[in-house]
């Protein structure tokens, strides 16, 4: 179920730290400076950390973890039930007799409906973060959708800014989250260089890690218990049972019906499913029929998977979107729930369920942002107002992944994507052999491609932090006019964080295309290799095929002759006690003779029809999945 590794991917090593790299980014005196302002803050935040709360997410994070062994138990009974769905014939037969051969049973109806929620939890039900952020105070709380309605119509008075982030994806409940939200209230000022054509609203398109393990398992129980009808109605019901809004679920079965589509629970819970890097672009996408749809049940094994560091993750790529309005309420929509922070703990923090993953500062970008204005609120804010607050939001969430926070301990992604390509051209100049420069080139296409997906999603936030700075530019323009001070003059202004973000962006553009022009070399190196390789073979095997010529020739000459030779001096009536005729002779020779070439020949055929035979079996399941 799980790609495998091949045998070279264990000859990697971690690559030199990034001032040795070739591909390192370059910066001005004054950004490194801002820059490594920014990790002694971090390094002071961790060791200050405040042990009631670290104490409340480790008790969060337990309870979490044993529901998820629970479910993981499920999950296992599951995957043995479905797989031996496809099992041979034979082991079908010897279970007639054999206990250990039978298929197992399927999970019980409460079980696989408590295994879908836990995967995919009914919307109402779905976790949604509520910070608000005054001067010199900040508070944190954890209500569900089905509150979400309540919490946007105005915030405290204290508050200068409410931030909400719902797990959304594109679908039909993002669209109709979104849609109230701006209906209950006047749009803030307008990024219309940010945004898009008549959007002015900020998106971007976040990288981020996820658990091999834990995507396939996401991908295997809606590709499995989507299909099992008998689920279907109470699942339905569950959907908005725990639903205290007014009109969202009105509002989710008005746009279901307009877009003809149906708002089952698979349908509305497609959403949390992340992208993989080569499943589109999902920035610009506007109606929930463009969202991603799964369709088979295998994750593709990415290159980067071949650097040690990296070996059980899966990189994703998630939509963040941002709908900001003039009461200064701030709503974000992301099912982004993989780690954006690249440090020693990776593997920790892979193993944290998508519950808990935001109030892990050392892993999610959205925490990290609370957990900066959690002690002193909006005291150090350049300007106490939502629009600087997304600002900052969205550049922090923009620039992940990145191993910048803590202070480069973990090797980041174009060091990584560095090594992978370093080892697909020492393979270059392996000794050939089978089937293995089918294997290299596959790898190469697929680091092509991931680097490609890559570049243009860097492409896309730069052009999304140059839109922001001409709008930004607007913005002070305005409150220059309209003598507007800055409320804390020393603090970061939008400008010098955009510009910071570009920077970032604009350097990993630059590294990644020239990784991907020096992988598309390597490979056109390879086929130009290949091609000498044939063409020494050709003459190799042209000087062979010239002696089986002259071997083919005597034997068309001999062989006839030894036939009828040997055909015509058989004389059976001369052998002594047999009354035997010809034609018996060749009745039990030749049906002997028969069986022989005929039992020869399907056992040197064997492992052909072998591949038939699997060839039509995955055939057969690809068709029962889709």
């Amino acid at each position: 179920m799980h790609g495998r590794r091949t045998s070279s991917q264990s000859s990697l090593t971690v690559p030199p730290l990034p001032h040795h790299s070739s591909v390192t980014s370059s910066l001005t005196s004054e950004e490194t400076v801002v820059s490594s302002k920014k990790v002694l803050t971090n390094f002071e935040k961790v060791v200050a950390r405040d042990p009631e709360i670290e104490a409340r997410r480790l008790r969060k994070l337990s309870r979490c973890n044993s529901e998820y062994l629970v479910q993981k138990a499920v999950y296992n009974r599951l995957m043995d039930w479905y797989d031996t769905s496809y099992s041979c014939l034979q082991n079908q037969f010897l279970g007639l007799f054999l206990k250990s051969r039978r298929r197992p049973d399927l999970p019980s109806k409460d079980e696989l409906i408590g295994l879908a929620r836990h995967y995919y939890p009914a919307r109402a039900d779905l976790k949604v973060q509520v910070c608000d952020f005054g001067l010199g105070r900040a508070e944190k709380k954890e209500i569900t959708l089905g509150q979400i309605e309540e919490y946007w119509q105005a915030k405290p008075d204290w508050a200068d800014v409410r931030w909400i982030h719902a797990p959304l994806g594109l679908g039909l409940t993002h669209s109709s989250v979104e849609d109230i939200f701006l209906h209950d209230g006047q749009p803030g000022r307008a990024f219309e260089n940010g945004g898009s054509s008549g959007w002015p609203y900020l998106e971007t398109e976040v990288l981020n890690m996820r658990s091999h393990k834990d995507f396939q398992e996401m991908r295997d129980v809606y590709l499995i218990l989507g299909r099992l009808k008998e689920l279907d109605e109470e699942l339905d019901q569950c959907s908005f049972k725990n639903d205290e809004n007014s009109s969202l679920q009105s509002d989710i079965s008005w746009r279901a019906s307009h877009m003809a589509m149906e708002a089952n629970y698979w349908n509305l819970v497609s959403s949390d499913m992340p992208w993989q890097l080569t499943e589109g672009l999902a920035m610009g996408i506007r109606g929930p029929t463009e969202g991603l749809q799964p369709i088979s049940r295998q994750i593709g094994q990415q290159t980067l998977c071949n650097h040690p560091f990296y070996k059980d993750c899966h990189m994703v790529r998630n939509i963040f979107r941002c709908f900001h309005r003039s009461d200064g309420i701030l709503l974000t929509l992301s099912p982004m729930a993989g780690v954006n922070f690249l440090d020693q703990k990776l593997a920790q923090h892979l193993s944290e369920p998508a519950d808990a993953i935001f109030d892990n500062e050392n892993a999610s970008a959205p925490g990290y942002v609370f957990s900066a204005f959690a002690d002193q609120g909006t005291s150090t804010w350049h300007r106490r107002t939502v629009e600087w607050f997304l600002t900052y939001l969205i550049t922090e969430v923009g620039v992940t992944p990145h191993a910048h926070r803590q202070g480069f301990n973990a090797p980041d992604l174009n060091l990584a994507y560095q090594a992978v390509i370093n080892d697909l051209k020492r393979r270059r100049y392996a000794p050939w052999r089978k089937d293995e420069t089918v294997k290299l080139v596959r790898d190469y296409l697929a680091c092509v491609d991931e680097l490609t997906t890559v570049e243009r999603i860097c492409q896309r936030q730069v052009n999304l932090f140059k839109g922001m700075q001409q709008d930004i530019r607007k913005f002070e323009q305005e409150d220059n006019r309209a003598r507007k001070i800055p409320d804390y003059p020393q603090g970061e202004s939008m400008h010098e964080r955009v510009k910071w973000a570009l920077t970032m962006v604009k350097t990993r553009h630059d590294t990644f295309e020239t990784l991907l022009t020096e992988a598309k070399q390597s490979m056109e190196a390879l086929f130009q290799l290949r091609s000498i390789e044939q063409n020494e073979l050709a003459i190799v095997s042209d000087s062979q095929n010239k002696a089986v010529l002259i071997f083919t020739g005597v034997t068309i000459v001999f062989l006839p002759l030894s036939f009828f030779t040997s055909y015509y001096g058989m004389n059976l009536s001369t052998i002594v006690d047999t009354p035997r005729t010809e034609g018996y002779f060749w009745r039990v020779c030749g049906v002997a003779a028969l069986f022989i070439v005929l039992v020869v020949t399907l056992g040197a055929s064997r492992h052909w029809l072998k591949q038939i035979w699997k060839s039509r079996r995955s055939v057969k399941h690809h068709h029962n999945m889709v």
